[in-house]
């Protein structure tokens, strides 16, 4: 996915957003972690609104995806956020040791309740939440 733009990648997620178990999406800055878009996950910022999916710096969404479940783990759009951002530093540190002209281009992470879709592209990192697929 080389030189993808804001729209090409909003565009894609949408896309995959739409798939059937799918209960949220987040686009965060390549650069900085910083959360671009996000569906179905909630904010804990105290400046977001609180009927809204998306925190308060965040560009505003129709979608109406909800998951504030605590059994599963997910509360908030920031820690999510901030673990991927975590996961994929970590990934990429594994990837450098093992191969300095490599680089990570898909993660994926399947949990009993969820499975976590991480695709890295030059200026966006693309984050689907949905249901673990039945073995």
């Amino acid at each position: 996915m080389a030189q993808n733009t804001f729209e090409e990648t909003l565009s894609h997620l949408t896309r995959l957003s739409q798939k059937p178990g799918v209960q949220s999406t987040l686009i965060l800055s390549r650069d900085t972690g910083a959360i671009l878009r996000t569906t179905g996950l909630i904010s804990k910022s105290s400046s977001a609104n609180p009927n809204s999916t998306l925190p308060a710096s965040a560009e505003t969404s129709s979608d109406s995806y909800t998951n504030g479940r605590k059994e599963g783990g997910l509360q908030s759009a920031e820690d999510v956020a901030s673990m991927v951002w975590a996961f994929l530093g970590a990934a990429g540190n594994l990837v450098e040791n093992l191969d300095r002209e490599d680089e990570v281009k898909l993660l994926t992470l399947r949990m009993r309740k969820n499975e976590l879709v991480i695709l890295p592209a030059p200026k966006f990192i693309m984050v689907m939440i949905h249901d673990t697929p039945p073995a």
